[in-house]
């Protein structure tokens, strides 16, 4: 499948836009990891997933699942963008009523499939999804966006060994590894590494891409919809967190990267200098 890289740049660019602009609403939020998977996202949302903006329940359409829930505010950014949920919501982050809570919930928002986290659930979700949509003999993908810090969760593995078992080709994880977590450094914390060879020891294809490359996601998107082989498909995406507003991506602790009030009107003012034509 061709791909407009251009568009998709501008697509990445509004991702990150209204995910700092959600921020500067409640002046706090995981903005680093929007920023940083805003690239993956765009490619799903306007590259390789069959949805519909204006019918996000279509039964054909390919599910997006967010084993992480604390990237709501990426999620919601893609949403906007491509046009499921109005961008005049995003005023409403995380506010009483809002359809877009600072946790995602499956039953506020639309086009959120799951209520991601604890975390390590999401693979397992996506493994029963895709039998189910093996028994109805959907076409549809899977996707299932998780972190590296899931890595760590037994139940990751437990659910990478049922998916080879039941050779579920329609099943695509997308690993965010930023090595970031909470207590520190994925790396340092538990090292999964080397992550994909343990992917492909599980029965999986597996690819390893920078996740800020739109050209090389677009290849690897393709490659794991279209590969041969009845066996399940991993995409670990190396990223970084904060991309695209250099202050923030400077910072040492960036889990929860901590923006000072003044400092929300001058990252949206950076992404606005760096709008792709």
């Amino acid at each position: 499948m061709s791909a407009d890289l251009p568009a998709l740049a501008r697509h990445a660019w509004g991702i990150r836009h209204h995910a700092v602009r959600m921020g500067a609403v409640q002046k706090q939020g995981y903005v680093g990891q929007a920023l940083g998977v805003a690239d993956v996202l765009a490619v799903a949302y306007f590259h390789a997933m069959d949805m519909h903006a204006d019918d996000p329940e279509w039964e054909g359409r390919d599910r997006f699942l967010l084993s992480i829930g604390h990237y709501a505010i990426a999620l919601y950014a893609a949403l906007i963008e491509k046009g499921v949920i109005p961008a005049l919501e995003l005023e409403t982050y995380g506010t009483d009523d809002s359809r877009l809570p600072m946790s995602g919930m499956a039953s506020y928002t639309p086009g959120m499939e799951i209520t991601g986290g604890s975390l390590g659930q999401g693979l397992g979700i996506g493994v029963g999804m895709a039998l189910g949509l093996k028994r109805k003999r959907s076409e549809c993908f899977i996707y299932n966006l998780m972190s590296d810090g899931e890595l760590g969760e037994g139940s990751t593995w437990e659910a990478a060994m049922s998916a080879a078992h039941h050779a579920l080709d329609n099943l695509i994880c997308l690993v965010d590894f930023n090595n970031q977590q909470a207590d520190g450094c994925s790396r340092q914390v538990l090292s999964s590494e080397p992550v994909d060879q343990k992917f492909e020891a599980f029965g999986w294809y597996t690819q390893r891409v920078d996740g800020n490359d739109l050209n090389a996601l677009v290849e690897a998107f393709d490659r794991a919809r279209h590969h041969p082989e009845p066996v399940p498909r991993a995409i670990i995406c190396d990223t970084t967190m904060c991309k695209g507003v250099p202050f923030l991506e400077a910072r040492e602790i960036a889990h929860f990267v901590r923006v000072d009030e003044q400092e929300w009107a001058l990252a949206l003012d950076i992404l606005q200098q760096g709008k792709p034509q």
